[in-house]
């Protein structure tokens, strides 16, 4: 008779953890129902107080307000809410850059229109028909110093090197009216000029500060718009099933367990994120490196290259130049006709008096220094503020948008309750995220649309190193530099090594149905199998003790 009353105490003890922290009285899920129906869905089937939770997949199974339904409802709700938060951090570091774009684009664009203005207005008193007559010359070299701005496919120094030699053949005829001369006649001449500089040193001068000015001003332009389009395209990268579950028990389950007051513990915030957002991490280094690259373009086209000095006064070269084959005529001409003889004598002979020079007019380019400046020293504030935005991303998400708690706070929620977070926080990039406590990420699997905009990063920041030392640089090959399979060559050997030929992730966004249970790597599976597994050691310890009494 012993027996029955250790066997029923033990019983009644080995039950208990199964109902719950929540008190012998339900709560009321008035909260969570007005939640819910602000988030649009439908109220029916929300329960009116507490039910247990043994059928949750994401969320601790104690005593809960939700539903699986309203579950699911959450987490494909928590996961469009993140993917937001993604896309609004990524536009606000879009619209710096595009605003940086917009603005040195529109200051070198209206330097070179003005440049093209004042010679259209300058020339025709100063050169007569020596201009009139080649004005599709200069239109030419204009439009192609904006071609090669905007990123054609052309070689800048023999743009130049045609526009003068174009611009010395008509020249010559006009200065020499009274002879037949050939074209055949005028290669012999172009042959000569290097020798002979019919337009003094501008040429040269010209073509090594114009080259390197251009260089280093399409480079710099187009750095901005390789960031920005790197930021749209990775911040439209959609969530994994495992970082969806991890995001609605961070933000919803506090709800589904009566605790919509309580806020997560940072530190919790940042693994969830930091998880979620392994491979994102991994940008930045070369983000950093673009930065950098940008930042010391900005400090060659204010400086060495002098974009406003090179830019603002071709039109002043140019004029130069004619100046100086004019004044020089007779003896440039004497050594043509040394070096390729004498042409014959044309029998149209005019008057050149028109084709000479009318005048001395002085020809002064406006600076816009201060205004480049400017430019430049807003540009590198807000490079340098953004050098940091792919591992601060998560702070600045769980402090601005998720509102977690401060790091002290040992009431905010955990993840299975309101308490202390005792985890320590991973460290950033997919490598890091091996032991992540709150999201399971497989770090044999980057992310490939990821990796490739690492790769256009890289790609960036080399055509900028070499614009910094004036090297050319070609931009006709950017949409191929992509192509392929995406290998992930940018991938560090420590993450990668393991990783196998795979294809891009085939993962659904449109929708995030909640997976099975697989036994691991989810909370609510331990939790729901621990009141069972308790049951079943405390019988087999009555078991022991009734026949300890027994005997």
């Amino acid at each position: 008779m012993r027996v029955f009353p250790w066997g029923f105490w033990l019983l009644c003890v080995a039950s208990a953890p199964a109902r719950g922290d929540s008190g012998s009285k339900a709560r009321s899920c008035a909260e969570v129902r007005q939640l819910y129906g602000a988030k649009g869905f439908s109220l029916s089937g929300v329960p009116q107080a507490e039910i247990s939770g043994e059928h949750l997949r994401i969320c601790p199974q104690g005593y809960t307000c939700c539903t699986s339904e309203m579950e699911e409802n959450f987490a494909n709700k928590s996961r469009s809410e993140f993917e937001a938060m993604m896309k609004e951090a990524g536009r606000s570091v879009q619209a710096i850059l595009t605003a940086q774009h917009r603005s040195f684009d529109s200051y070198f664009q209206d330097l070179l229109n003005k440049s093209e203005k004042a010679l259209y207005d300058a020339f025709p008193s100063m050169y007569g028909e020596l201009y009139t007559q080649n004005v599709k010359v200069f239109k030419d070299l204009y439009s192609e110093l904006r071609r090669y701005y905007r990123s054609s496919n052309i070689n800048l120094e023999e743009a130049l090197n045609e526009f003068w030699t174009r611009l010395l053949e008509r020249l010559f005829k006009l200065l020499n009216p009274q002879y037949h001369i050939t074209d055949e006649y005028l290669d012999c001449m172009v042959k000569h000029a290097e020798q002979h500089k019919p337009f003094g040193e501008v040429p040269r001068d010209l073509k090594l500060k114009a080259t390197r000015a251009f260089i280093a001003a399409r480079s710099y332009a187009q750095g901005f718009l390789v960031g920005s389009d790197v930021v749209r395209k990775v911040s439209q990268v959609s969530l994994s099933q495992e970082c969806t579950r991890a995001i609605m028990k961070l933000l919803y389950c506090p709800h589904c367990r009566g605790m919509a007051s309580v806020k997560p513990c940072n530190n919790y915030c940042l693994n969830v994120v930091k998880g979620c957002l392994a491979n994102q991490a991994d940008l930045s280094t070369e983000w950093k490196y673009l930065m950098d690259s940008l930042i010391g373009v900005a400090d060659r086209i204010d400086g060495p290259y002098n974009v406003d000095t090179v830019i603002g006064t071709i039109h002043v070269r140019i004029s130069e130049a004619i100046s100086n084959l004019q004044e020089n005529r007779d003896s440039i001409t004497s050594k043509v006709f040394q070096g390729c003889g004498n042409p014959k004598i044309s029998t149209k002979g005019s008057s050149s008096e028109d084709k000479r020079r009318r005048g001395k007019v002085t020809l002064e380019a406006k600076s816009s220094a201060q205004a480049l400046e400017m430019l430049v020293l807003d540009a590198k504030g807000n490079l340098t503020a953004l050098k940091t935005y792919w591992i601060t991303l998560p702070s600045s998400l769980c402090s601005k948008k998720v509102m977690a708690s401060s790091a002290s706070d040992d009431k905010c929620w955990n993840g299975m309750t309101k308490g202390s977070y005792l985890p320590e926080v991973m460290g950033d990039g997919l490598a890091n995220q091996i032991n992540n406590p709150e999201v399971e990420v497989d770090i044999t699997k980057p992310d490939m649309t990821i990796r490739q905009q690492i790769m256009q990063l890289k790609i960036m920041t080399n055509r900028l190193g070499n614009a910094n030392i004036g090297n050319d640089v070609d931009f006709q090959d950017t949409s191929d530099d992509m192509s392929g399979s995406g290998s992930g060559d940018s991938c560090p050997d420590d993450v990668c090594g393991k990783r196998l030929s795979k294809s891009p992730s085939t993962r659904q966004p449109e929708t995030h149905a909640i997976p099975k249970q697989s036994g691991h790597g989810i909370s609510g599976a331990s939790s729901r199998s621990l009141p069972s597994a308790s049951l079943l050691l405390l019988l087999s310890v009555a078991v022991i003790a009734a026949q300890h009494l027994w005997r």
